[in-house]
């Protein structure tokens, strides 16, 4: 069997890997370099709990899932490719500045509830008017730019052809089915092919009204900043006002704007203002602190909010976009569950499905 997988960030990297794997002859392809899109951007968490709380949602249930599956896919990713992700599990607080925000936040499994002083035990850095916070210990991170390149090395050494700076301009359809994609340079045939292109997943030509993905780049800023020399780094993951923080070694990488202005990933004051604005009003240390970096990222975004993955409605084309900003939680899962669909036409979860939106026309 031959898959072409077109995008080349982590969720099409991690799907290529895993049927490569499993025996199929699968070819990669990106419009630029491998994870260099939204992969490279992200922050990295695998913060299910943070970014979905205990809501009882698919998406919920999936994170969740997700979560588990990361230790061991990590892991593996590492062996493979010779080389760390630094994934670990850090642990992660939401904060309340207020009572009222505090009473609205109910724990989940393996959470617990601390006050003013038991957050700041936790992370001395908080300012001293916060109400409290909720704590979770299995919140995780990984470094997404490391984890990009281990994972194209991981594909290609595990027999994967990754084609770079080849953009896929079409998507032939004959008689309801795919006959093949076109590039630039010439057109390519397989039994399968699975679009992976995050916020781009939505611009290929050639497909039905019905089966086009209706995917939306939604931008995310950015900003890095870094202690004097004897400074010390949060040791968690932040999240409160409406903003998150996540440690490195040697930063603090403080996140992220949300902004649909299509294709543009130009850097902002106001964005950068904003963001040391919700940072300080959590950590007030950090406005003495050096910004170090700045960056954007486009996210792939969906009507509902909620991932697209499983079959289109045309035949032997498989779509795996629409994560938002939870594509690198949601990448062990997602790469598992397309397996799953497209080598064994396993069923899609219903809230997943990329037919739920030509249905609803």
């Amino acid at each position: 069997m031959k898959v072409i997988v077109i995008g080349a960030g982590v969720a099409g990297l991690s799907i290529g890997w895993r049927l490569q794997q499993a025996g199929v002859a699968v070819t990669v392809f990106d419009r630029a370099q491998p994870s260099f899109g939204a992969t490279w951007a992200s922050a990295g968490m695998i913060a299910a709990g943070g970014e979905l709380g205990g809501a009882q949602t698919p998406e919920a249930e999936f994170a969740h899932h997700s979560s588990g599956l990361w230790p061991a896919f990590a892991t593996e990713v590492e062996e493979i490719a010779g080389q760390s992700v630094h994934y670990r599990r850090c642990g992660a607080l939401i904060v309340a500045r207020s009572p009222t925000e505090l009473a609205g936040l109910t724990p989940w499994g393996g959470a617990e509830r601390l006050d003013a002083a038991q957050a700041r035990a936790k992370e001395p850095m908080l300012a001293p008017d916060i109400a409290g916070a909720v704590w979770d210990p299995n919140e995780a991170q990984v470094d997404a730019r490391r984890l990009g390149v281990a994972l194209a090395k991981a594909f290609v050494r595990s027999g994967g052809t990754l084609v770079p700076n080849e953009i896929v301009l079409q998507v032939k359809v004959e008689a309801g089915r795919v006959a093949g994609i076109a590039t630039p340079f010439t057109k390519h045939e397989a039994d399968a092919y699975v679009i992976a292109a995050g916020a781009w997943s939505g611009g290929l030509d050639g497909l039905p009204g019905g089966a086009a993905l209706p995917v939306k780049p939604v931008k995310g800023q950015m900003l890095a900043v870094a202690p004097s020399k004897d400074g010390r780094i949060p040791a968690h993951i932040i999240w409160g006002n409406d903003g998150y923080m996540v440690p490195r070694d040697d930063r603090l990488l403080i996140g992220a704007t949300s902004e649909e202005v299509g294709f543009d990933t130009s850097l902002t004051d106001a964005a950068a203002d904003l963001l040391s604005a919700r940072a300080r009003a959590l950590m007030p240390a950090l406005g003495g602190w050096e910004v170090v970096e700045r960056w954007a990222g486009l996210r792939p975004g969906s009507p509902d909010g909620r991932p697209i993955l499983g079959r289109t409605a045309v035949d032997r084309l498989y779509a795996a976009t629409g994560q938002y900003r939870n594509g690198i939680l949601y990448a062990p899962a997602i790469a598992q569950h397309m397996l799953s669909i497209v080598l064994h036409q396993a069923p899609e979860i219903p809230a997943f499905d990329p037919r739920r939106f030509a249905s609803s026309e």
